[in-house]
C-alpha cells in the first residue's frame, strides 16, 4: 500500500517521532512523509508511533491507497526531500 503520513506532535516527541517515521518512509516535507508499505509494515509503524506520542495532544493522520500512481502531485516552490535511502 501507498502510505502518506503527517504528523504534528509536541516539540519533545517530534525527534522520535521523525526517526520512527525514517525507518519506514521517505521524507517529503517537514513533518510529512511518504512511501510504499506492507501491511505489516504500516502495523509495525502505527504500534510504534502510538507508543511514542500523547493522543490527548499529538496527532498523526495516515492517507493509505493501493498505488502512488493513484495520487496526483503537485509543487509549489521549494520541493523539498523525496525518495531517496531509508535510514
Amino acid at each position: 500500500m501507498f502510505v502518506i503520513l503527517v504528523y504534528d506532535t509536541a516539540a519533545e516527541r517530534n525527534p522520535k517521532v521523525l526517526k520512527t517515521c525514517r525507518k519506514y518512509l521517505h521524507w517529503t516535507q517537514r513533518s510529512v512523509f511518504q512511501g510504499e508499505l506492507s501491511p505489516a509494515q504500516y502495523r509495525a509503524l502505527m504500534s510504534t508511533l502510538t507508543a511514542a506520542i500523547d493522543p490527548a495532544y499529538d496527532s498523526i493522520v495516515t492517507y493509505t491507497t493501493r498505488s502512488p500512481d493513484l495520487v496526483e502531485t503537485s509543487v509549489l516552490g521549494v520541493s523539498l526531500g523525496g525518495p531517496g535511502d531509508i535510514l
